[in-house]
């Protein structure tokens, strides 16, 4: 090989050499330029203007800014709690609406469980006295002969012991009850009335056609529902009193 074609081969591979070196560092240059702009956070420096608002409660107070539910669109039930809960509220003072809630709703328990007391009372009061007195009352009478022994079977009665035994046991309700039931006893016998547990004082007196007697049954009926109605105490002078009226009456009906 001459010296000249070595040159030419030297100058050649340090072309080629120069020439890769140079692509090398554009891409590297280029790669880097696109990393850079991918990588790139953009500041915003403008100023920011600080805003002050005013209290919205009072701002947006129309009918449009209105998203509660009403209590007119309530049951009637859910509008009486919140009346009393705000009467209650306003009564006691209460400082917020939960305590004036739950005050309520404890309230309202204590008067269901009264009014359930008050119904079982007045059942049970009917139910073991028909006459209208309770049975455990001031003016009960433990001696009563159930009406349905007594008025069923007034012409079997004897009146005289039961009366004696009553008198005996300061029960002066219970005797003048007796004299009552003695004196339908002896009309009816009498034929002067027809005798019927359903029928009431104004019955029988209607059909009494003698004045002196219909004038009798009057004031002893009227005793009779004084006394026995009334459900008073009686004393001994105020029963003797009564006591001579039936038994005037029941001699005018024998005569």
């Amino acid at each position: 090989m001459s010296r000249k074609q070595y040159l030419h081969i030297v100058l050649l591979v340090f072309g080629l050499f120069f020439y890769s070196e140079t692509i090398s560092a554009k891409s590297f240059t280029t790669f880097e330029t696109v990393l850079v702009e991918q990588d790139s956070l953009q500041i915003d420096t403008a100023s920011v203007e600080k805003r002050h608002f005013e209290n919205l409660k009072t701002l947006y107070t129309g009918e449009d800014y209105v998203y509660d539910r009403t209590v007119e669109s309530s049951g009637w039930w859910t509008r009486f709690k919140q009346w009393l809960s705000e009467f209650l509220r306003d009564f006691f003072k209460m400082k917020g609406e939960k305590q004036s809630s739950a005050f309520t709703d404890i309230a309202l328990k204590i008067g269901a469980v009264a009014v359930i007391l008050l119904v079982i009372f007045f059942i049970f009061k009917a139910v073991m006295n028909s006459e209208g007195k309770w049975v455990f009352g001031k003016g009960s009478d433990k001696n009563i002969i159930p009406v349905s022994d007594i008025e069923a079977n007034i012409h079997a009665t004897d009146f005289k012991t039961l009366i004696a035994s009553a008198e005996a046991e300061h029960n002066y309700r219970l005797a003048i009850r007796y004299y009552y039931l003695w004196l339908l006893k002896d009309l009816t016998n009498a034929e002067i009335i027809e005798y019927d547990v359903e029928k009431t004082n104004s019955d029988y007196q209607n059909e009494i056609s003698t004045k002196s007697l219909k004038d009798g049954f009057s004031y002893t009926s009227y005793l009779y529902n004084y006394i026995w109605y009334g459900e008073f105490d009686v004393n001994e002078n105020e029963f003797n009193k009564a006591k001579d009226a039936f038994i005037q009456f029941l001699k005018s009906i024998k005569a």
